[in-house]
């Protein structure tokens, strides 16, 4: 749930909803952190590309290192349903931007509507448009998770995602008039809609599975390619009200069938990258999950976390007090649902404002949980279900060296992106810049890289290791540690440098 657009007489009733239900749950080459494109290259993880695979919670890659993951999202809703190559979309020059700041991995969509605009029909020049962001991403070595994102199904309903010829023929009278997220609380039609896609009416679960196995078969042998998102914020229509803040067993039953469905038609092309199943819209702010353990090697829970911070963000309002509350639950609710499927875990949508605390909050749990993220979101877009420029990093989409500082303070942080063992601990102060990590060590053919920010470090960094040796250059921005032979522990400090004059990186 991205952060609405409130405004007219829909603000107050949405506001008043929110907030009862949230208090009763209580163009440019050159990267604007002074990196160049070519200082990107200085950056990338020693990673062949080869698909990641899950050893318990974690993500593990060839090298048999715990791989965490910081990105973006990166959504073009509009149709033709693809960032197009100009400034204000998506361009070499952007994949570098992410790459000299420590991003390794993208949320792309790849919107239903655009892989199969008509019924049983896959458009390939729509995955060749695709494709060419994929292209850019992957020679940086940025990793890629294709997600076919919808809010609010389609176009007729403020939304987007399925295209016209999935809307029901059968609906009742359109009524879908009070924006994103209203219409998903107040709409019947859309409501009705969404009863009909759970209840499969027409077959449409087939024609899904389908377009998943069309875009799993273009993808299956791509390098740096993370997996598959099954579907975004699956709203459960008129069951909403019996999910919010409590299990709705039946829906989430529902709901992994329809998603066990899509797998197969992924699973059909590709039995190797992970597949991502999503819970209802609802555990976004506290609700549980109660999917059931998953028979498959390489699947994954993208779950999102957001509070009133987002839907207050465009009003000057101060943040309810829901949030220090709603956003550990979620954290935890993830864990426990992970744990149940079998499946790694990776939190794919937050902050979708400038909301600085609520940002903060969100990657220092993330970091407790040892999870990866991707921030909603890179660029506005000019997303139609969202929040205008405030979700961007950027207060001008065509202009990179519009990055909103206080944003990327947060965002662009020191992190263990490859790990030689099993994370016990990481976390960064932003207040004190100093980074930990604690891991145990693990038989690996590579070592454990940190992404070490010039941004947070403009006059260097100071490294202590227990149980390893560093082995990259002073001040390298990917700072590299091999393990002790026979210890039990690794234990890693970086801090600012003493002075200026201080040598960085040792």
């Amino acid at each position: 749930m991205k952060r609405p657009h409130l405004s007219g007489a829909g603000f107050p009733l949405w506001s008043a909803l929110a907030g009862a239900l949230l208090l009763g749950a209580c163009g440019s080459s050159t990267a604007t952190d002074g990196t160049s494109a070519a200082a990107a290259q200085q950056t990338l993880a020693s990673t062949s590309g080869a698909a990641l695979h899950r050893d318990g919670a974690f993500m593990v890659d060839a090298d048999n290192r715990v791989v965490l993951l910081h990105g973006v999202n990166a959504v073009w809703k509009l149709a033709p349903y693809y960032p197009p190559d100009t400034a204000a979309g998506f361009t070499a020059a952007d994949a570098a931007f992410l790459a000299a700041n420590g991003f390794n991995v993208v949320r792309l969509g790849v919107l239903f509507a655009g892989v199969m605009p008509q019924q049983g029909v896959i458009d390939p020049g729509y995955l060749d448009q695709i494709d060419r962001t994929v292209q850019l991403l992957a020679a940086q070595h940025i990793w890629v998770l294709l997600d076919f994102h919808q809010d609010q199904y389609n176009e007729k309903f403020q939304g987007e995602g399925f295209p016209d010829w999935a809307v029901p023929s059968q609906i009742l009278p359109n009524d879908a008039h009070y924006g994103f997220p209203l219409d998903e609380f107040l709409s019947l039609a859309l409501n009705g809609v969404y009863d009909q896609l759970w209840t499969n009416t027409s077959g449409i679960w087939t024609q899904y599975q389908a377009a998943w196995a069309g875009a799993a078969a273009r993808w299956q042998n791509q390098p740096f390619l993370l997996g598959y998102d099954l579907v975004n914020e699956p709203w459960p229509g008129t069951l909403w009200a019996t999910c919010f803040e409590i299990d709705c067993p039946v829906f989430d039953a529902i709901l992994q069938k329809f998603q066990q469905q899509a797998l197969a038609g992924v699973r059909s092309a590709d039995t190797t990258h992970f597949a991502f199943f999503e819970p209802q819209q609802l555990f976004d702010f506290g609700a549980p999950s109660r999917f059931g353990k998953i028979d498959d090697a390489a699947v994954g829970l993208s779950w999102h976390s957001y509070c009133s911070a987002e839907l207050l963000a465009s009003t000057g309002l101060p943040d309810l007090p829901d949030c220090p509350i709603l956003e550990p639950r979620t954290a935890d609710n993830a864990a426990t649902q992970i744990t149940a499927m079998g499946a790694t875990s990776l939190l794919t949508e937050f902050g979708a404002s400038d909301d600085l605390s609520d940002i903060g909050r969100v990657t220092q749990l993330a970091d407790q949980h040892l999870v990866g993220w991707t921030y909603w979101a890179y660029k506005t877009f000019n997303d139609p279900t969202g929040g205008g420029q405030a979700e961007s990093l950027f207060s001008n989409d065509a202009d990179l060296t519009t990055l909103k500082a206080p944003k990327a303070d947060l965002l662009i942080r020191p992190y263990a992106q490859a790990i030689a063992g099993t994370p016990q601990a990481m976390s960064f102060d932003t207040t004190s810049k100093v980074f930990a990590l604690s891991y145990v060590p693990r038989t690996s053919t590579a070592p454990t890289e940190i992404f070490v920010p010039v941004r947070q470090y403009p006059n260097g960094y100071q490294v202590s290791v227990q149980g390893g040796q560093v082995v990259s250059a002073a001040g390298a921005t990917l700072l590299q540690v091999t393990n002790n032979a026979g210890v039990s522990q690794v234990q890693v400090q970086i801090s600012a440098a003493a002075s200026a004059a201080a040598v960085a990186g040792r």
